[in-house]
């Protein structure tokens, strides 16, 4: 599932190409995966202009001049490519924004698990969701008060979006391994300059993943259809029996919070 080095690679793409465009035709071909609000109509878009483009948690934002937004979560496998105009759809497409100037957004999905919603200004679709951890917000005190008395297992608390938004399987694992913290450990159990080094590994992973587009290690790709570059760069995630990078006992795959969770039982304590 894409998480927030991924959907933020897909937001400065799309920046790059379609701000500024106008909507001029819309096609919804599978009506569970674009629902609109109750007594509006996609048509209602078609001649709006897309004014800007952003990310929210895991959601990619489509801002158009009139206030409202298209949200889009991508799920498991969804995609969201700019195609030209004789290009021919891209496989799965089930949504399609067509713009003044013939190009297109074609929002795929094989497994039309991904949603895009019509948001209507004001209107409160992530007042839910925790703090961005790259954003000012994220400091390591208020990590640290987020910790506080939580039984919870930290590599569960990572991935709760009501706490911190965007982080997802991968990068939990990763950042757990580079700060070398167990995924088990109850979060009230963490000392202060554990939590602190874990916060510094959340930032410097998801800056790094960034950098490099992304991870592809399914079926993630970018505006441009491009796959990432960071899971050539990964220590634990799907590296079950190799060596770990620090001491090199070998990688385990266990099960936690019902998600697969790889780590170094020698180093990760």
């Amino acid at each position: 599932m894409p998480e927030l080095p991924e959907v933020e690679t897909i937001a400065r793409g799309l920046a790059a190409t379609i701000v500024g465009k106008r909507i001029a035709r819309v096609d919804v071909r599978l009506k569970k995966m674009a629902p609109a609000p109750p007594g509006v109509r996609w048509s209602s878009v078609v001649g709006e202009r897309v004014i800007g483009i952003g990310r929210r948690a895991k959601y990619a934002v489509l801002t158009l001049e009139s206030g409202r937004a298209l949200v889009t979560s991508l799920r498991m496998t969804g995609r969201l490519v700019v195609q030209r105009p004789h290009e021919t759809d891209y496989p799965g497409t089930h949504v399609v924004l067509g713009f003044d100037d013939g190009s297109r957004l074609s929002f795929a999905d094989v497994r039309t698990f991904g949603r895009m919603r019509l948001v209507l200004p004001g209107e409160p679709w992530d007042a839910e969701l925790g703090v961005e951890p790259l954003s000012t917000g994220f400091t390591p005190e208020a990590f640290i008060g987020m910790l506080r008395g939580r039984t919870t297992p930290i590599k569960a608390l990572l991935l709760d979006q009501r706490r911190v938004a965007g982080i997802g399987n991968i990068y939990a694992c990763e950042a757990l391994w580079e700060a070398r913290i167990r995924p088990s450990r109850p979060s009230r159990a963490l000392t202060k300059p554990a939590i602190r080094r874990l916060h510094n590994a959340i930032v410097d992973v998801l800056e790094r993943a960034l950098d490099l587009r992304g991870t592809s290690v399914d079926d993630y790709v970018d505006a441009e259809g491009l796959r990432g570059g960071f899971q050539n760069a990964l220590a634990v995630y799907g590296r079950l029996g190799e060596p770990c990078l620090r001491c090199g006992a070998p990688i385990v795959r266990t099960v936690l919070a019902q998600r697969g969770t790889w780590w170094c039982r020698a180093c990760q304590r």
